[in-house]
């Protein structure tokens, strides 16, 4: 059972790494070697948060067997009771495994995040044309990256050295390693932490107001029409760029290959047009350098891939706002029907329409929606409290203070050890959505930016890579603290955690056992206040990076800005909508009868009035302009199509007419 219950976490943690992969990144267009790195490194990660509470069911099993072993041997009176017998969990894993299974994992991840990942992030943002320069480039980018931890590590290598009562052997030496690279974790875990604990309850809370939702998403649209209308500049100005690089190298010149690579980036708009320009020669231009055509191919794919994401993104909050507008007149609406209102945009199969039908849409946007929400609000309201008393008092062992630990110590004392697994797959599984979600919510200006929908570039895949590789084991260290498994910190008598015995004893560095590890931990109290009184986006918002804020005036004017923005879009659909209508009305009327009906009825009257073919012609012309509510597209659909009859004896003197129209077949199809 418990090989079945690996094997099943195993896969299942593959495929959800797998789906968010999918989700951000794109698998098609993608390099091979970026996708593989991400995806190994949130799979090893994953696999780290889904095994751990295994492997503390089992330690606390191996432990009742080690206590009753001792009191059987200890026994000298035939008055003491035997010891209760061990119920094995039904997930124990043998002994030998999870020690090599730790030790791969750890090591396989911290050999991507500080060797891989780090590299290939400057392969793929490297703008050379070739993989001798990419890999040339990535070099010469993490010389000094590399060059800086060597130093740390040679001053902490003199430091163990220098001190009396420390012996240099590799055990130490491996240990002091991971303690900086869990420091260094630590540091950023804390501060991740601070903020998704407070954020993640409130975002939910406050999501049960539409009305908070739909200004915050008019504050949303304010700011991405800004940002996509700077893409779109910055991407036009890059691509005028190209052309002057494109008209002044020769097609014979020998960097003609790089000006073709380059070309090959721009969208496919932009290609066109320079392709009906002819290159004029490059006598009167100054030919490029080689390190100038690096450069602009660099600036090419970050500008690409930006105008990509703003327009990804636009869409994605056009469609929030609208839908959000829809709840709001539902909520008004007598009828508990949900309406849409642009229903060609949500085309659903068959089992979505007959589960999710627009009533039960009504009843759960309009009525049940903001129940569950306030309720999932208040229950990791109440997970976050736990969370940061447990932070403060986990190093009190006489009394047990921290929460988590009175959890798991009743579970142990039953051997329910399924409810020590459950406890602590959902104590860190709650660390874990705080810590990551702010991982995906960050944003380092345009550098790092997880977009959804197959959006993010390569680069910012690679970085998530890398902070999730770095924050998991502070992580999973600091939630075994918490549940007192740790001796570094509980410095209690039992068997440690096979994972704790392959990070080794912190021991080996006192000032950060007894003193980093224990109290830093504490500054997450401050951090979520912050949060609360949102100093961070107050902040950031006198800075010139605007965030949402209900009581700021430039909010407000942003609000009331996406606010027209969204009824700009809304009137275009619109039009674009009841144009599709007509269009299709015209096609329905005209399409199926019109080889009938229409085209012989023509017929009729010309073969009876021969005189003039061409004044009738010229009459249908007149008589569908003059009418109120027709486009352009229209009168000249119907002018094709009253003039187009191939089996008309006439259609040699109408000719001319028939030479300037397109086929009769699809006449809308170019509209």
């Amino acid at each position: 059972m418990s090989g079945a219950a690996l094997a099943v976490v195993v896969v299942v943690v593959f495929l959800l790494a797998l789906y968010l992969l999918q989700r951000y990144g794109d698998l098609r267009k993608q390099q091979r070697m970026v996708l593989l790195g991400t995806l190994l490194s949130w799979y090893l990660c994953f696999l780290i948060v889904f095994i751990l509470p295994l492997d503390v069911s089992t330690t606390i099993y191996k432990q009742c067997v080690l206590d009753n072993a001792n009191q059987t041997t200890d026994r000298v009176s035939p008055t003491i009771s035997i010891p209760k017998a061990c119920v094995e969990p039904w997930s124990y894993i043998p002994d030998g495994v999870l020690p090599v299974f730790w030790r791969v994992v750890y090591w396989t991840s911290q050999f991507l995040t500080w060797l891989l990942l780090p590299f290939m992030q400057s392969y793929a943002r490297s703008g050379a044309f070739s993989r001798v320069g990419k890999i040339k480039t990535a070099l010469i980018e993490n010389a000094i990256y590399y060059g800086t931890y060597l130093l740390i590590f040679i001053s902490l290598l003199i430091y163990v050295a220098a001190h009396p009562q420390w012996q240099l052997s590799w055990r130490e030496l491996q240990t002091i390693g991971i303690t900086a690279a869990n420091t260094w974790g630590l540091f950023l875990l804390v501060l991740l932490l601070g903020y998704g604990l407070v954020e993640i309850p409130r975002s939910y809370w406050l999501s049960s107001s539409h009305g908070y939702l739909l200004a915050k998403t008019y504050f949303k649209v304010a700011k991405m029409a800004t940002e996509k209308a700077a893409a779109e500049e910055n991407l036009a100005d890059v691509m005028e760029n190209v052309a002057g690089v494109h008209e002044s190298v020769r097609y014979n010149h020998h960097f003609r290959k790089c000006v073709d690579t380059i070309l090959t980036k721009c969208p496919t708009e932009y290609q066109e047009e320079m392709g009906t320009v002819e290159n004029s020669g490059g006598e009167q231009s100054v030919l490029p350098t080689k390190r100038s055509l690096i450069n602009l191919h660099k600036k090419v794919i970050f500008a690409v891939q930006r105008q990509g994401q703003t327009q990804v993104q636009w869409s994605i909050l056009l469609e929030q706002a609208f839908h959000l507008e829809d709840v709001a007149k539902s909520q008004s609406s007598a009828v508990r029907h949900f309406a849409h209102s642009f229903p060609s945009a949500h085309q659903y199969g068959w089992i979505h329409k007959l589960i999710y039908s627009p009533t039960v849409e009504w009843y759960w946007e309009c009525v049940f929606r903001q129940s569950f929400y306030r309720l999932l609000a208040v229950l990791l309201c109440l997970l976050s409290a736990a969370v940061v008393w447990s932070e403060c008092t986990f190093f009190s062992t006489r009394p047990v203070l921290s929460l988590f630990a009175v959890f798991v110590h009743m579970a142990e004392k039953q051997y329910n050890y399924i409810c020590i697994e459950m406890v602590c797959f959902v104590s860190i599984l709650f660390l874990c959505v705080c810590v990551y979600s702010t991982v995906f919510r960050i944003r380092v200006f345009n550098y790092y930016y997880l977009v959804p929908h197959h959006q993010t570039d390569a680069y910012s895949l690679q970085f998530s890579g890398m902070l999730f590789c770095r924050l998991t084991p502070p992580l999973c260290l600091n939630f075994l603290g918490l549940i007192h498994l740790d001796s570094a910190i509980s410095h209690q008598d039992r068997i440690q955690t096979s994972y704790t015995s392959i990070m080794g004893s912190m021991r080996v560095l006192s000032f950060i056992s007894d003193g980093f590890y224990i109290y830093y931990p504490m500054l997450v109290l401050l951090l979520c206040f912050a949060t609360f009184f949102s100093l961070g986006s107050r902040c950031l918002n006198l800075l010139g990076f605007h965030q949402y804020i209900t009581d700021d005036d430039l909010t407000s004017d942003l609000v009331d800005e996406g606010r027209e923005l969204i009824r700009r879009e809304r009137r275009k659909r619109q039009k674009a909508e009841d144009g599709e209508h007509r269009r299709w009305a015209w096609r329905e009327r005209y399409g199926g009868q019109g080889a009938t009906g229409q085209t012989r009825a023509g017929y009729t009257e010309l073969k009876d009035s021969q005189s003039s073919p061409v004044t009738e012609t010229k009459k249908s012309v007149i008589t569908f302009t003059r009418r109120d509510g027709e486009t352009e597209e229209q009168q000249r659909g119907l002018l094709q199509y009253n003039s187009s009859d191939e089996g008309s004896p006439n259609r040699r003197s109408g000719g001319r007419y028939l030479s300037l129209s397109p086929s009769r077949t699809g006449i809308f199809d170019d509209v």
